[in-house]
């Protein structure tokens, strides 16, 4: 079977038995910041495992696709020589919330792998382990399936510490947990390894191949078991393991999928398709980093964008190894379209757009190795003795993306060797500080739970009445608050808006007799009740009273019409600069918006004029602003487009403005037409990570305060230059001419200073074993007009060394110069490291010239008498 028709099979299978059949989620967990990627099937049902979500369904089945390439979940370095390592990977999964449990969930895996009408494995080649005390599952195996004792494998704790097993899984260290059963395939005598639990399991000859996780019970601070009131199911079982058990290969790179890859890769690189490691490397990443690409990431220097970038660039440095030249990588998307585009349509959707992305770091990472060597050969320049430190080789690694061996080949070539010892230390400290940074060790017990949902009432309301639900103060439920008192109100149903697509939450007042609770935030948990933040200013609140609800509605209102020209905004950058443009985050308060996309350059001010014409002109014609309760694939159907970060059921909102102008799913608040904005005004434009620009604006009230500011402005500037608002330009023109020439005049009075102050510093030199030495502080001389006096100096002297100095803004500046007869045995550049350490910065050179600074202006005469000590040492 084909890969494509084992993951069909698996999800009719279930769909068979009752399952609904969800799309895999997004690479990017939603509203989960404990992850840095999917990284697991269960990953979009946490809510669901956890209590806090409810589902039209108790029974699920997915692939999904996983990353495992960052944070605690980090496989990467062992992708390309390993059988079975991915940076992305499927993982075929059938989920159980409080519905059926072990039982089940065991002879379905079974019924599945070893009948005929499905996999039709050989049942004599499973091998099957439990938790060493789950003797409930061991039975059902045993007793009901028929798995003989003899392949059955006890796993207890080997881990050290209690419930720490392979056969033990665990959300955190509280929450929801559970024993857990594995299958195993025995590949068979001719592939060395033991049976799991043996001391060669490790091998490769029995391979895991399903895992189905009982939630069972939930772990307390304390470390305490509790049995869960409804036990859940979440299995797993790797696409491209299973389909190299069944296409009976023994690495999942001979499998079908792979090898279409690997044959592109090949041609891309233009080397043989012969299994080296390089190559796998290169077929394994362009399918991690075009779906990252596709679910929204993009390389940059931290969080997501930083492992992308790590990623991209292993697959350059793999390839280059084999031989590539100038940029490859990109030209494989289109085999990775063709192979998996059918079963994750984004990709076709995105592919020019992940060319696009991956060629220009591509190119970036050319000019990334250029400068790491450049930086090579200056620390190899000051290296005393045969070994480039390990820090060294870590900083080119780390901040310049300076691959390893490359720097081991350049040391070999020179006779020096690596300390590989010190940059594994430096390593080391690298993935603590990465595991201490995901470990974001959460109390799943903390969070805050409330039975039952709020109803949202205020599309049509801005008051209404409401029963307290339940109430908080400092995270623990309360019966009661009292004046003073900070806390969260939950009611069953207010018409406040709760944060979410951007748009801030509302604020406003809760009202009773006597008591008034000042809502300053409104946000909802992931089960759908709506938490009121803020302060009780007066009177007390009980469980169970009836509030009058009152959204602050002028606030509300200037929020809403920010929401809408967000809208207009997305629909007319996609009209002017194309499709590749995908929201990547936002905000809507009262005051303005803020709105993020995919864009690889500035946006042009031509094209900022035409997009504020085009919103202005859909905001002249007043058309309705129309909202639609649909279902997801509808909605789809109708060109609707999902805003970034939102997490959808299976009925939507389906918002659309100016007949068919801007068509999206969004839940928020909205202008009742669009004219109600009034008006739209960009006021910023810039970058704030690679390939994502933002664009700031003002509407309505806030776009004419705009206006009426920079008409201020205008007057205020024209008076200062004694002109008016028609002739402001022509004033401001001919003081910027009028102040070059003073600064060109400037420069020639400085240049005649230096050249008289050259003549007479000349005379200062003195002479050290045999060398002419000047050294000497130069007041107010900045480095361009030291760097002339050296030139001249070195003229007038012939032969010799000369450090000059300055203060120019509370900063220290060096220049060094030796002349050329003198350059095999003193060098510039070598006397900047060390004066520049001195006075507390950094500097270097050529052998002749050199330029450094610092920061401590009180240590600049100790640095200039350096040159006589280096003069000393090295002559």
């Amino acid at each position: 079977m084909k890969s494509a028709e084992i993951r069909e099979a698996f999800l009719r299978f279930f769909e068979e038995k009752g399952h609904t059949r969800v799309a895999s989620s997004s690479l990017i967990p939603a509203n989960d910041p404990t992850l840095l990627f999917t990284n697991a099937g269960m990953n979009q049902f946490k809510d669901c495992f956890l209590g806090l979500e409810k589902r039209a369904y108790t029974r699920a089945t997915t692939s999904q696709k996983c990353v495992r390439a960052g944070g605690k979940h980090n496989d990467l370095e062992n992708v390309g020589y390993t059988a079975r390592h991915h940076t992305f990977f499927e993982m075929l999964g059938n989920f159980s919330f409080g519905d059926y449990f072990k039982r089940d969930a065991i002879t379905y895996a079974w019924e599945f792998l070893t009948s005929d009408k499905w996999l039709a494995l050989p049942k004599d080649k499973l091998w099957v382990t439990v938790y060493a005390s789950d003797d409930e599952a061991y039975d059902i195996w045993t007793k009901e399936v028929g798995v003989p004792a003899e392949r059955m494998v006890r796993i207890g704790d080997n881990k050290g510490a209690p419930y720490a097993s392979d056969n033990f899984w665990a959300m955190g260290d509280t929450g929801p947990c559970g024993p857990c059963t594995e299958i195993f395939f025995d590949h068979g005598e001719g592939i060395w390894g033991g049976p799991p639990g043996s001391p060669e399991e490790d091998g490769d000859r029995y391979i895991e191949i399903w895992n189905n996780v009982f939630m069972q019970f939930n772990r307390t601070a304390d470390g305490v078991l509790h049995p869960l009131p409804a036990p859940s199911v979440d299995t797993g079982m790797g696409l491209e393991r299973i389909s190299a058990v069944l296409q009976h290969v023994h690495s999942n790179y001979e499998i079908d999928l792979f090898q279409n890859l690997l044959s592109a890769s090949a041609q891309a690189i233009g080397c043989a398709n012969d299994g080296a490691p390089s190559l796998k490397v290169v077929a394994d990443h362009i399918r991690s980093c075009g779906f990252l690409i596709a679910d929204g990431v993009l390389p940059s220097n931290e969080g997501r964008g930083y492992v992308l970038r790590r990623i991209i660039r292993r697959a350059c440095r793999h390839g280059n190894k084999l031989g590539a030249s100038g940029s490859f990588f990109h030209k494989i998307v289109a085999a990775l379209v063709q192979e998996m585009g059918a079963a994750y349509p984004e990709l076709s959707a995105q592919q020019a757009h992940i060319e696009r992305v991956l060629k220009t770091e591509e190119e970036q990472f050319a000019k990334t190795l250029e400068q790491g060597l450049r930086v090579l050969e200056q620390d190899l320049a000051g290296l005393q003795g045969k070994v480039i430190p390990g820090e060294v080789i870590f900083k080119l690694y780390d901040t310049y993306g300076f691959p390893v061996d490359l720097t081991g080949d350049i040391a070999r070539e020179r006779e020096l060797t690596l300390d590989e010892e010190g940059f594994e230390r430096e390593m080391q400290a690298q993935r603590e500080r990465a595991r201490s940074a995901s470990a974001f060790g959460m109390d799943y017990n903390a969070l805050v739970r409330v039975e039952g949902q709020t109803q949202f009432t205020g599309y049509s309301h801005t008051q209404g009445q409401g029963r307290v639900l339940a109430l908080f103060k400092a995270g623990q439920a309360a019966e009661q608050l009292v004046a003073g008192d900070e806390a969260v109100v939950v009611l069953d149903q207010t018409p406040f808006y709760a944060e979410s697509g951007g748009q801030a939450g509302d604020c406003g007042y809760l009202l009773a007799n006597g008591v008034r609770f000042e809502v300053r935030d409104t946000t909802k948990t992931a089960g759908g009740a709506f938490l009121h933040h803020g302060v009780l200013v007066s009177g007390s609140v009980a469980v169970g009273a009836t509030l009058e609800a009152q959204v602050d509605a002028e606030v509300r209102q200037a929020s809403a019409l920010n929401h809408s020209a967000t809208h207009l905004l997305h629909a007319a950058l996609r009209q002017v600069l194309g499709d590749h443009v995908q929201q990547k985050g936002s905000l809507v308060h009262s005051q303005a918006l803020r709105f993020d996309f995919s864009h690889f350059e500035a946006v042009k001010p031509e094209q900022l004029k035409t997009l504020e014409a085009l919103v202005n002109a859909e905001i002249r014609k007043n058309t309705l602003v129309e909202t639609e309760e649909t279902d997801i694939e509808t909605a789809k159907a109708k060109g609707a487009m999902a805003l970034f970060g939102e997490k959808y059921g299976d009925q939507v909102r389906v918002l659309s403005m100016g007949q068919g102008f801007s068509v999206e799913l969004c839940g928020g608040i909205h202008a009742q037409r669009t004219g109600d904005i009034g008006l739209f005004k960009i006021t910023s434009e810039g970058g704030v990570a690679a390939g994502v620009r933002r664009i700031e604006a003002v509407t309505g009230a806030g776009a004419l305060e705009y206006f009426t500011q920079a008409e201020t402005q205008l007057k205020e500037a024209a008076g200062l230059v004694k002109g008016s608002r028609d002739n402001l330009l022509d004033k401001l023109s001919g003081l910027l001419d009028r102040n070059r020439q003073l600064e060109k005049e400037l420069e020639q009075l400085k240049a005649k200073a230096a050249s008289a102050a050259g003549s007479e510093l000349a005379n200062e030199a003195v002479e050290v074993k045999g060398i002419k030495v000047l050294a000497t502080r130069l007041e107010g001389q900045d480095g361009k007009a030291l760097l002339a006096l050296v030139d001249q100096l070195k003229n007038k002297l012939g032969s010799a060394l000369i450090l000059l100095g300055s203060v120019v803004d509370d900063k220290v500046v060096l220049v060094a110069g030796v002349t050329p007869d003198l350059t095999a045995k003193l060098k510039a550049g070598e006397l900047m490291k060390q004066a520049a350490a001195v006075v507390g910065g950094k500097g270097g050179g050529r052998p002749d010239m050199a330029q450094g600074g610092g920061t401590d202006t009180s240590r600049l005469d100790e640095a200039l008498a350096l040159a006589t000590q280096f003069v000393e040492q090295g002559a």
